[in-house]
């Protein structure tokens, strides 16, 4: 009776199971539990970080460095697809997830991270907090220590690094300046001491010091020389050999060295500089003119022989008879004339001149025009000079600013009388200045408006007396004119000077202006 039963137990436990069910001991079985996407199981794992501690991945497929954090602010991932590798490290205490796929973007791995801070976790977190942003500086836990170890790159990090570090005796430092940065500070000590007239003191580093070699004239450049070095020290910063003890330790020694002599002799006297001085003249003159006139005045003359009236080639009208009385009368028509006329005109003259430092010096260009004066025997000739003259003593004061006398005269022709003399103008400026170097200043000028407008004065057909001959009256006379005339112009004196080292500083302007080719 027990063996019946115990059959239909067994029986019984077997028909319970479904089709195809396998015992929960099958491998199988265990495979079944991760969820398949794709051909590939998305694998779950749950890793603890500790504050501090980095933590090290070890991948088995080609993994996609693009990470999906659901709280980024507690954990730092560091990705080396490369090797394979993933390095985590805790920010702050919690719990997040990270998903990461492979090069194809498929879904192949899911962490469940729980960030933990143990006592030395939490002192890293507020390192962190606290100097986590100087730059070269790492916060980690090695052999169950704190330590902070790299290299300061920022200088002024230092007083920052040190406040905080003497709170936490604890601390393992290993902190070091960058090699790098005492380079930069060296080459800012050689450009500030070559801006202060030392060019031949350089400044290198030699084992963490500052050595300062080269040639002086005298001892005062050479506590110049240190004083400008000094000033260029960053904070304080024992290596690590300072710090140490016992065998490893080496003597404390100063921060800058200096290897500089002094070569007692008389320095020459510097060149004095030179003043490039451009003076410009620029002259616009423009003039219009309009005329309108109307004349009518018919003239009679006499002839004894004739009277005759008709119209001669010439346009007159004559009367004609066979007594002895003739008359022509002439200019019967009336006379119109009208006209416009207009002129623009501009005239640059340029002086450059270049002299010592508190030198007077002169430029002159010179035109000579030649006309007769007079007629017959008492013709005589003569001339008239135009040009230009440049007198000028410059000065140089502070701030590249320069004081000038400046005297400049400008002479130019303006046109020719009815018989063919020049007529010429005279512009003449007398001034002292102050002008920053290669900046231009107006020094002068005169501006001119002249309008005009005259009535009945302009006879379109004026009648010309000859030798023993009297013109007639005419008849009667009728002129109308009007004549309007507009001049304007307009002067203008401009000067630059420019401080240069050497008069051929000049050379290279000059010959673009004139087009030379070397």
């Amino acid at each position: 009776m027990a063996s019946r039963l115990l059959f239909f137990l067994i029986l019984s436990i077997l028909f319970a199971l479904p089709v195809g069910a396998q015992a929960p001991n099958d491998p199988a079985t265990a495979a079944a539990t991760s969820t398949a996407v794709g051909g590939d199981a998305i694998v779950k794992k749950d890793l603890e970080v500790a504050i501090g501690i980095s933590e090290f991945e070890q991948l088995d497929f080609d993994f996609s460095p693009k990470f999906s954090v659901a709280r980024p602010e507690l954990l730092n991932i560091t990705a080396r697809p490369g090797k394979r590798e993933i390095e985590f490290n805790g920010i702050k205490p919690g719990t997040t997830t990270v998903t990461i796929r492979d090069t194809s973007g498929d879904l192949r791995l899911q962490y469940t991270i729980v960030v933990t801070a143990t006592g030395s976790s939490s002192v890293v977190s507020e390192l962190r907090e606290l100097i986590g942003d100087v730059e070269g500086l790492r916060i980690v836990i090695k052999g169950g220590k704190i330590v902070v170890e790299g290299e300061i790159v920022v200088p002024d990090d230092i007083g920052k690094v040190s406040k905080v570090l003497v709170n936490y005796p604890q601390v393992l430092t290993l902190i070091e300046l960058s090699p790098q940065t005492q380079r930069v500070i060296a080459r800012k000590m050689s450009d500030e001491l070559a801006k202060n007239n030392l060019k031949d003191v350089t400044v290198r580093v030699v084992n963490k010091t500052y050595w300062l070699e080269g040639v002086v004239s005298n001892e005062e450049k050479k506590k110049l020389a240190l004083i400008i070095a000094k000033a260029y020290l960053p904070p304080k910063l024992q290596t690590l050999a300072q710090s140490g003890e016992g065998r490893f330790a080496t003597p404390d020694q100063p921060d800058i060295l200096d290897f500089i002599a002094v070569n007692e002799k008389k320095e020459p006297q510097p060149a004095p500089k030179m003043v490039k001085i451009t003076a410009q003249f620029v002259e616009l003159s423009k003039d219009y003119g309009r005329v309108f006139a109307f004349k009518w005045a018919p003239l009679m003359g006499q002839d004894a022989s004739r009277i005759s009236i008709g119209q001669t080639a010439a346009g007159n009208v004559t009367s004609t008879s066979s007594g002895a009385l003739s008359a022509t009368i002439s200019n019967l028509f009336p006379k119109l004339n009208a006209a416009k006329s207009a002129g623009y005109a501009r005239v640059i003259q340029s002086a450059m001149i270049v002299t010592q430092n508190e030198k007077s010096a002169k430029i002159s260009k010179q035109t000579t025009i030649p006309f007769a004066v007079g007629n017959g025997d008492t013709q005589r000739a003569t001339t008239a000079t135009i040009g230009i003259n440049l007198s000028i003593e410059p000065r140089i004061l502070e701030q590249e600013n320069v004081l000038m006398a400046v005297n400049l005269g400008v002479s130019l022709q303006a046109g020719q009388t009815s018989s063919g003399s020049p007529i010429t103008t005279t512009n003449n400026i007398e001034t002292n200045l102050i002008v920053k170097s290669k900046e231009s200043a107006v020094i002068g000028g005169v501006v001119q408006n002249t309008s005009s407008t005259t009535y009945d004065k302009d006879d379109p057909a004026p009648i010309q007396a000859t030798a023993g001959n009297q013109p007639a009256p005419p008849l009667f006379r009728l002129l109308r004119s009007k004549n309007y005339a507009v001049i304007k112009s307009q002067y203008v004196m401009f000067i630059t000077p420019e401080i240069i080292e050497s008069a051929s500083a000049a050379t290279e302007e000059i010959r673009k202006k004139f087009r030379r080719r070397q």
